[in-house]
């Protein structure tokens, strides 16, 4: 599929790309499921840690170059050869807060991923039924193959009242527990 370019637009105007017909033939709809999926993909937790690799990369040569630069530069001015900073040497501490700004980043994604994985496995091993995201009415005949998503939000919240009638419960049970001590 063919991207026209931008077009040219004063300054301060948002640049708009203008509109293509949407796909006439069913070929070239499959063909553009494929990048609609690549978009999609975009948002994922995994790929923005893989975006985040390279500048990770980056950072790290950086924070080693800028600490040999020091390093040399102090070995030089404890010998003696160099009096004082004649050349101003980046900073260290600058490029090492960055490198651990970017070492957060794909800790806090991977965490988002594991947890995404551990809720997906709840879900299927708690609620085994499909949900059905784009339906909000029941079909006549599918009563129970799948759940609405209306159907899924109330079975979620029953769940959730139980198991906060349950925490309630423990937490009273071990109150008196500890009140008879």
């Amino acid at each position: 599929m063919n991207i026209p370019p931008m077009q040219q637009q004063g300054p301060g105007v948002i640049p708009q790309v203008p509109q293509q017909p949407g796909p006439g033939t069913p070929q070239q709809a499959q063909q553009m499921q494929p990048q609609i999926q690549q978009a999609q993909e975009k948002f994922d937790n995994i790929s923005k840690v893989k975006s985040l690799i390279a500048p990770l990369r980056e950072s790290l040569a950086l924070t080693l170059k800028t600490a040999a630069q020091t390093l040399h530069q102090n070995s030089l001015v404890d010998v003696g050869s160099l009096k004082g900073v004649d050349v101003p040497v980046p900073r260290f501490d600058r490029n090492m807060e960055e490198f651990y700004s970017i070492c957060d980043q794909i800790e806090l994604h991977l965490k988002t991923s594991i947890e995404c994985l551990a809720q997906g496995a709840a879900s299927q091993r708690y609620l085994s039924l499909p949900v059905a995201l784009t339906r909000t009415d029941p079909l006549p005949n599918q009563e129970g193959a799948a759940l609405t998503y209306p159907q899924y939000l109330a079975t979620v919240r029953s769940q959730v009242g139980f198991a906060k009638e349950v925490h309630d419960m423990l937490m009273g049970a071990a109150q008196n527990v500890s009140s008879g001590e």
